[in-house]
């Protein structure tokens, strides 16, 4: 007797043809974002805003900088010349340069799960592993996508002017091309790694040691699990070596000519000093040994302190840059060597693992699913020998290499997305069914879970871009990127006859570091600084010795106003505190004037 055949499992066939729509509405609603997200520029955004500028004034000399690397400045002056942006409409183009690098995040993550897969399946007929596999190609890019929706829903959004989202690209087409090389032995991957790689660098020099570490896995992987010639080995590691060198060895030949010696960036040796060290982080002086903390310090043109208390500090010595404190971090503190402080160093990786577990806690999604797998019959193997399919060993120790580097200095939500997508996506690749589990049931069970997940991030990432447009008229903002507080204080400042060419002073930490984005709308630059660190400012401002004095110091560097940010109702002009200082456009922002023209009009600003 014939039994009857099983109905055969159409969902791999539809996983297939509904791939392009899925991709299409995940960049939907995505643009969604780059329309509708709100105003979140920081400190670092200003800085590669300014990069940005000289790019496009080809002022390659002042590009250089030992602080943040120039890849992405590239991109958003890319996106300002195409976008014909000014300096009032600049974060639209900026906001579409983000939603063209999720794009590359996405080919990057079917790079990625394609290699996985290749990789996965050579090494499963090499060693004749009889397991069957539950996630199947296209399973692993829905997954893939998902996260990384998540992820533009959080931590790497349209409204954060930040390389990081650049930086996961090319790091994860870097590993995509390490696993391309692993299952193939092609040279030209080898050659694509080193250029991939090369442009991570670019992005943030966080990537010279992962490519150390991507090559050093290259060879270790060929030599133990795949038992290749030494040779052909040490062909494929030169080779990706010299694509590095070629793509970033011209800004590092730059930097280290600028800086007198080797250097591929600073920001890496600054945070262990400023976080392991103990070294002050903001306005070190020569004199101050207290606050070297275990570092060796030689500063070669620190900032110039024009007054003790307040303090009171010039960058007139650095041409660039809208606040030239925070523009390149690595002129004032050149020659701040770190030295590990053991003490902080244990205090700081326990902090870090603690971040490290507030963002899963904050992700569940994908540990949940993973849940599901084992519950539905899933389980890992052991299979890291040499003679076994070790397809996911390189990925995952590469994704735990990047937790453990900023683990041990500074971690942020924003910089653990990679390295746990570079362990989340080859664990799931790994997933086997026992012979004891019916495959067909169970694979179609997991595909529809995943499926699921790729459709709730997209309907939360559409319902959340839903709210963000319904908003918009109650709050009164034309465009999801306005700020009125930032852009009122600008317009104010131009109503004052303040443009391009005039400079400015400024007053605690929220006008000065965390957002001096108002200056650089007003077209002027911050040459002075009052150093108030703590806030809200108006107590310590209230407090402070000398205040005439210090307005004096300011006024004689020829600086048009003063401007900081106070907590609104205070500053109201009827006190000795307050006296002389005016509201910008009903902002937060008052700003004081020290050196305007005396028929300036005063209409852009209320007393």
């Amino acid at each position: 007797m014939t039994l009857p055949s099983s109905e055969p499992n159409r969902l791999p066939y539809w996983l297939r043809r509904l791939w392009p729509i899925y991709c299409f509405l995940a960049a939907l609603v995505t643009f969604g974002y780059a329309l509708y997200d709100p105003y979140q520029i920081d400190g670092d955004a200003v800085s590669y805003m300014d990069i940005g500028d000289l790019i496009r004034a080809h002022n390659w000399h002042a590009v250089i900088n030992g602080y943040w690397n120039p890849l992405y400045p590239a991109f958003l002056a890319l996106g300002h010349t195409l976008f014909h942006s000014t300096r009032y409409t600049e974060l639209h183009a900026y906001y579409m340069v983000n939603f063209a690098i999720f794009l590359l995040e996405m080919l990057a993550i079917v790079a990625f799960t394609d290699s996985l897969i290749q990789l996965r399946d050579l090494r499963k007929a090499a060693t004749s592993t009889a397991a069957s596999f539950l996630l199947d190609r296209y399973t692993l890019r829905y997954l893939g996508v998902a996260l990384l929706v998540i992820s533009t829903q959080r931590e790497l959004s349209m409204g954060k002017v930040r390389p990081d989202a650049l930086l996961q690209a090319f790091l994860l087409l870097g590993v995509a091309a390490l696993l391309k090389h692993l299952a193939t032995s092609h040279l030209r991957y080898a050659a694509l790694m080193g250029i991939s790689l090369g442009l991570a660098y670019l992005t943030k020099s966080f990537a010279f040691l992962f490519t150390l570490l991507c090559i050093l896995a290259l060879i270790l992987f060929r030599a133990f699990w795949q038992r290749h010639a030494t040779a052909r080995i040490a062909a494929s590691a030169a080779l990706a070596l010299i694509c590095f060198s070629l793509v970033a060895g011209p800004f590092i030949a730059a930097l280290s000519k600028q800086k007198g010696r080797f250097d591929f960036g600073d920001s890496g040796s600054l945070n262990y000093a400023w976080f392991i060290s103990g070294t002050e982080k903001m306005h070190l002086q020569r004199n101050q040994t207290s606050l070297f903390g275990a570092s060796e310090v030689h500063l070669k043109h620190p900032e110039k302190q024009l007054l003790q208390a307040p303090a009171i500090f010039s960058y007139k010595e650095l041409p660039y840059g809208t606040y030239p404190d925070w523009f390149d971090n690595s002129y004032w503190n050149d020659q701040v060597k770190a030295h590990m402080n053991p003490r902080l160093e244990v205090v700081v990786i326990g902090q870090c693992m603690v971040r490290i577990i507030r963002y899963i806690a904050n992700h569940p999604e994908a540990w949940i699913l993973l849940i599901v797998t084992f519950l539905l019959g899933a389980r890992l193997q052991r299979d890291w020998q040499p003679a076994a399919n070790a397809f996911w060993l390189a990925p995952m120790l590469l994704g735990l290499g990047i937790l453990g580097i900023y683990g041990m200095v500074n971690i942020e939500d924003r910089y653990i997305t990679v390295g746990l997508l570079a362990i989340l996506l080859p664990l799931f690749a790994s997933l086997r069914l026992p012979p004891s589990v019916q495959t067909v049931a169970a694979r179609t069970a997991v595909s529809a879970a995943v499926v699921l997940l790729a459709l709730l991030a997209v309907a939360e990432s559409a319902r959340t871009v839903g709210e963000l447009r319904r908003e918009l008229p109650f709050a009164g903002l034309p465009v999801g990127w306005y700020n009125p507080s930032i852009f009122g204080a600008a317009h104010a400042l131009n109503d004052l006859g303040l443009g391009p060419g005039d400079t400015v002073a400024c007053i605690g930490t929220i006008a000065c570091l965390y957002d001096p984005y108002w200056a650089r709308l007003a077209g002027v630059r911050v040459l002075t600084e009052i150093y108030e660190p703590n806030t809200p400012l108006y107590p310590s401002f209230a407090a402070m010795p000398n205040r005439a004095e210090a307005f004096d110091v300011v006024r004689r560097q020829g600086d048009k106003v003063l401007v900081g940010y106070f907590t609104p109702g205070l500053m109201t002009g009827t006190n000795p505190i307050s006296a002389g200082w005016h509201e910008l456009d009903s902002s937060p922002f008052y700003a004081l004037p020290l050196n305007l023209p005396a028929t300036t009009s005063t209409e852009g600003i209320q007393p």
